[in-house]
């Protein structure tokens, strides 16, 4: 995906995200983030936005702390979000190609990385909003988006030394996309995961496979949908490792 394509996700999630949110209301909880309502996933955003939007806008050349989580609620925070948003998305429209600053894992370029980045996490949000009572009814995922998504999640987040996916002996983990024809290779370790995204190891042995359309993997992968949500052949205990260790958490 391009950075443009990119930037439109994130447009088009954080709109939707805010008009689910909207629509439930403050204190609507989250299936998806046990614990949190809605509020919580406002606060949450609105700060990981702005803070994105500060590396991008001012060219920090190293890491800088976000600022605290806005103290508001109800209309206020929902405004506030929006605003934070439409921020977000004009800073990274208006960057240059050029751009150097500080990012979490490497990227095609800064600006490539914050867009990505930022359009998936706010898609993945997007689908926690939908998913809050009485709607329950999370829009799909594009496959494309989806599977740039499974891409980031597996060959950059996982590929640092901090993931937690780990398993004694070497083991093999494949995710297949069915509709998009993506097909990822997980090596499994004491180390952290080793992924490769097609070439000759995609049709080659593995131990469990994950396979459905590209969207649903995303989800699952992002431990959005239930066991059961996507196709497991081979040994079912890898995915239950998935869902067990893969969390990816705010520090």
């Amino acid at each position: 995906m391009t950075v443009d394509e990119h930037i439109e996700a994130l447009d088009v999630a954080g709109k939707a995200l805010a008009d689910a949110a909207d629509a439930v209301g403050p204190d609507a909880g989250l299936p998806t983030c046990p614990g949190w309502r809605i509020r919580d996933l406002l606060r949450h955003t609105a700060m990981v936005h702005r803070w994105a939007t500060g590396f991008v806008a001012e060219g920090h050349p190293s890491f800088r702390p976000a600022d605290a989580e806005p103290d508001l609620d109800g209309d206020e925070l929902l405004a506030h979000f929006r605003a934070g948003h439409a921020l977000l998305v004009d800073t990274l429209r208006a960057a240059p190609t050029s751009l150097e600053c500080w990012t979490i894992m490497p990227g095609a370029s800064p600006l490539a990385f914050w867009a990505r980045r930022q359009a998936h996490e706010t898609t993945v949000h997007r689908v926690d909003a939908e998913c809050a009572p009485p709607a329950h009814d999370a829009g799909p995922v594009d496959p494309v988006l989806a599977a740039d998504g499974i891409d980031e999640l597996l060959g950059s987040f996982h590929s640092r030394r901090r993931s937690r996916v780990r398993t004694p002996e070497p083991r093999v983990l494949r995710i297949r996309a069915t509709d998009t024809g993506d097909v990822w290779t997980v090596r499994l370790s004491p180390e952290a995961p080793r992924t490769r995204h097609g070439g000759e190891e995609a049709e080659a042995a593995a131990d469990c496979e994950l396979s459905g359309p590209a969207g649903r993997l995303y989800l699952t992968l992002w431990n959005r949908l239930p066991e059961g949500a996507v196709a497991v052949a081979g040994d079912a205990s890898l995915a239950r490792l998935w869902r067990e260790t893969s969390g990816i958490v705010w520090s």
